[in-house]
């Protein structure tokens, strides 16, 4: 990424800042969470008791010797062990935050813990919940509607769809912030909809966020590009390990794709031909490492730079992958999205809902106006209540 140097890296101790109140705040209230979520034995409750000390008085501690990424994490983590939580870049301690409490919950194995989602029954609840089925009954009232219109509905039912993170609303947040006709801090649409126009058929990547109720209007949305929207292919790619308490992993994909097939209407129409997508491999979901990785898409390894530089258009969805597809820096909010994204290995579409401090690309009209709008009970950064759809091509 061109200019790394020019905005400070976001760290977590200026006391009162975002980054401050998820490692002091959200992330002991998402221990607490796991803690409660599933019956856990006495070596569980004393992993995550320690983890709690850790985070909110202790040093970052490096892995156990034998842990089986212990020399990835030697490398990335090097800077950073043996420093207080709130002095590393918060990016990464986001990151190693969620690594470390997998470990604590034996999620690496080798016991009969292995590979058992922590946050696996809030994920279930929200996927099986009555504000899905209504969700997916309004699909209904697309039909027969024009093509504009069909898309533009979807197209947002995907973005605002990011509001939906069992992240957020484990640290006291409004997930149901803003309406979903708000205004756009920045509205790209009609330039992510000219590039699949222009190349169709078309591949394109669609990097996921959130599992359940952001992960249902993702897959309909894919469906759309694949129906009828000019996709050839869409590669989904996912979460290899459960990260950040929502986001979405193979596990994820399926369960919500049983919830589409299983509905009634156009809901189940849409999951029968997702099903038949995977099958014939016009959908494939991808999980490559490197989205669990504490790194700035910059850094993404060559393998998964291949992949990407052969998409038309790669759509990524939801804040934490806004922050990697910038940077986690303090970048002036009028600073271009098509600078800090030049690295990016091809056309890329941002959709986000703001739920941390990094923006860039808006215009100096729209920085001032929501500047003198803020409130700290509503701040535009982070409250949930603001979007966007950001476009370089």
């Amino acid at each position: 990424m061109s200019g790394t140097d020019e905005a400070p890296v976001i760290l977590g101790n200026p006391p009162g800042s975002f980054a401050h109140g998820v490692l002091t705040r959200r992330n002991p209230a998402i221990v607490q969470q796991v803690r409660d979520a599933l019956p856990r034995p006495p070596a569980h409750h004393r992993a995550l008791d320690t983890l709690l000390v850790e985070i909110t008085e202790g040093v970052v501690e490096p892995p156990a010797p034998e842990a089986h990424d212990r020399a990835a994490w030697d490398v990335w983590g090097r800077p950073h062990f043996g420093r207080p939580w709130p002095e590393v870049p918060f990016l990464w301690a986001e990151s190693y935050f969620y690594r470390q409490l997998l470990s604590a919950v034996d999620y690496f194995g080798p016991g009969p813990w292995r590979g058992v989602d922590p946050f696996g029954p809030a994920k279930a609840a929200e996927l099986e919940g009555a504000a899905v089925d209504a969700e997916l009954a309004a699909l209904d009232q697309l039909v027969g509607r024009p093509a504009g219109e069909r898309r533009a509905a979807l197209l947002g039912a995907s973005l605002w769809g990011n509001r939906a993170d069992l992240s957020f609303a484990a640290g006291g947040a409004a997930t149901g912030g803003g309406a979903g006709d708000a205004p756009l801090v920045a509205d790209d649409q009609a330039a992510l909809w000219s590039l699949l126009d222009g190349r169709a058929p078309a591949e394109v990547a669609f990097v996921a966020d959130n599992a359940g109720r952001e992960l249902v209007p993702d897959l309909v949305l894919i469906d759309h590009l694949l129906d009828e929207g000019g996709a050839a292919r869409v590669a989904l790619h996912i979460k290899p390990v459960p990260y950040y308490v929502s986001d979405a992993t193979t596990a994820d994909v399926v369960a919500a794709l049983r919830r589409l097939r299983a509905a009634p209407g156009q809901a189940g129409a849409v999951g029968e031909r997702l099903w038949a997508a995977v099958a014939t491999g016009r959908l494939t979901v991808d999980a490559h490492p490197f989205l669990c990785a504490p790194l700035p898409f910059d850094g993404m390894p060559d393998d998964l730079r291949r992949q990407l530089a052969g998409a038309d258009l790669t759509i990524v969805k939801g804040d934490l992958n806004y922050r990697r597809l910038v940077g986690d820096r303090r970048w002036p909010a009028t600073s271009p999205f098509a600078a800090r994204t030049a690295a990016f290995p091809g056309p890329v579409a941002a959709l986000r809902t703001l739920k941390s401090d990094v923006i860039v690309g808006l215009t100096p009209e729209t920085l001032a106006a929501l500047d003198s709008a803020d409130t700290a009970e509503a701040p535009w950064r982070t409250g949930g209540s603001h979007a966007l759809v950001q476009v370089a091509s």
